[in-house]
């Protein structure tokens, strides 16, 4: 009897043990490969509504800029237009940081077109002072880890290039909730003081603020000391 609850036990735990294996591989086999900090951002070429004309925009065409690549759900909604609104109003901020923005859904490049035609007043968006790109492959989305394939659409990713094409910062909002424009701004400024003076920037860190040598023997002492 204690021979054959052996050999049960031992059948159940290899049979586990390729259950548990033959999911991990299929997870890993079609899972859409994770964006890291720190590598290239993935390179595409789609339709973009530029200054109401249709144009062929190629991300790495960007390189010697920042680039803040934001996705959003759709056109014609809610959220969605308070946040495109938000960086156009103060896209020149931006551009003061040599800094551009592109924005991504997966409508086509007619409905950016009928939105940005349509007054604000009547639920459009008015004019827009950057790129909308048509993901309508759903291609794009799928590269930068953003598409939701139950919708249809993209969840709110925002991700900041720097002038190498390596991404720097990844952030990912559910849909209900949208950016903030002074973080983001915040962020380009604080990425570039770091590219320039190889210090690192602490907790809301602001243009005019303390920075920080990366050294653990003295710099937490220095900066907690002069905050006192």
């Amino acid at each position: 009897m204690n021979k054959i609850h052996k050999i049960r036990s031992e059948l159940w735990r290899w049979s586990n043990f390729s259950f548990r294996f033959c999911f991990w591989f299929l997870v890993m086999a079609f899972s859409e490969p994770r964006l890291m900090l720190g590598e290239l951002a993935p390179d595409f070429t789609a339709t973009a509504l530029v200054d109401f004309q249709f144009e062929d925009l190629t991300l790495s065409t960007y390189r010697g800029k920042y680039v803040v690549l934001f996705f959003y759900p759709a056109d014609f909604t809610f959220v969605c237009p308070t946040e495109l609104v938000a960086f156009s109003d103060r896209i020149a901020e931006f551009k003061v940081m040599d800094c551009e923005v592109i924005g991504v859904s997966t409508d086509t490049h007619w409905v950016h077109l009928a939105w940005v035609q349509t007054p604000r007043k009547m639920g459009g968006l008015g004019e827009i002072r950057y790129p909308l790109v048509a993901d309508r492959n759903t291609e794009i989305g799928k590269k930068y880890g953003v598409y939701c394939q139950g919708d249809g659409n993209c969840f709110r990713g925002l991700f900041i290039i720097d002038r190498r094409g390596i991404l720097r910062q990844i952030t990912i909002n559910d849909m209900g909730v949208g950016r903030s424009i002074d973080e983001v701004l915040r962020l380009v400024q604080a990425l570039q003081y770091t590219d320039v003076h190889g210090v690192v920037c602490p907790a809301n860190w602001k243009p005019g603020n303390e920075t920080m040598h990366a050294d653990p023997a003295k710099a937490i002492a220095e900066y907690f000391s002069k905050q006192a």
